[in-house]
């Protein structure tokens, strides 16, 4: 049995790896800002709590994200785990973030950098987007645009998790393959998937934009290649009705 600590545990594939490692048998902590009934309540972006979070965890999942700068808060994440001995983190990063010239992106290189050189033994892995990130992106636009001109290989937040269950149990392996879904597919075929099932308006402009960021899209540095190692089709997803 392993003393697992969680962070992002209530989101994403969060919740379902919290799920499968308790089921076998481990200790396990999720960590959020909202209390609940077996979490650990700290914030990373202040480090209220962290310390006490991670007392006695000998693995930490690092899942949190606020989706815009994480480097900051990986960093004091990692000074409270060297202090508290932690001897395994597991980091879930993003395929392409060292190719593609886009913020976010870049932050989450940084932050994979600053991992390797924390002297804590680590494993990070790099997963494509999850199948909800089409519709988030519809969302972020207002509803009436899609980026079109792309490939998108989704991948389902379960199988992530399975595959961050098996990192979290073993060895610290440094950076290991990267996953993906196990369909690439063209936008504009999401995009009308999407409309099909009632998550986007029948009418959705789809648009290119300029630029170094969306040519590396294009060139699909964010793609992991097939075979993909998820099993969840896109089509799958959508018939289970899971907003994640």
């Amino acid at each position: 049995m392993t003393n697992i600590l969680v962070t992002g545990a209530t989101s994403g594939p969060g919740r379902p790896l919290v799920e499968k490692l308790r089921a076998a048998g481990h200790e396990v902590r999720a960590m959020s800002r909202t209390p609940g009934d077996g979490r650990a309540t700290a914030d990373l972006s202040s480090g209220a709590g962290l310390n006490a979070a991670l007392t006695g965890a000998e693995t930490v999942v690092h899942l949190a994200t606020n989706r815009r700068k994480d480097l900051p808060d990986t960093e004091r994440l990692l000074a409270a785990a060297r202090a508290a001995g932690v001897a395994h983190l597991v980091f879930l990063s993003i395929v392409g973030v060292d190719r593609i010239p886009y913020a976010y992106y870049r932050d989450k290189a940084a932050s994979e950098q600053a991992i390797a050189a924390s002297g804590i033994p680590f494993t990070i892995l790099r997963a494509t987007q999850f199948h909800s990130f089409p519709g988030e992106v519809i969302a972020m636009l207002g509803g009436r645009l899609f980026v079109g001109g792309l490939k998108i290989q989704p991948i389902g937040v379960e199988d992530v998790a399975t595959r961050l269950a098996e990192l979290a149990t073993g060895a610290p392996a440094g950076r290991v393959a990267d996953i993906g879904g196990p369909e690439i597919l063209e936008a504009h075929d999401i995009l009308t998937r999407l409309q099909r099932a009632g998550r986007a308006k029948p009418r959705v402009l789809s648009i290119a934009l300029p630029g170094k960021t969306f040519a590396a899209f294009t060139a699909g540095h964010h793609l992991a290649g097939l075979p993909g190692s998820g099993t969840q089709t896109f089509d799958e997803w959508l018939a289970s009705g899971a907003s994640k």
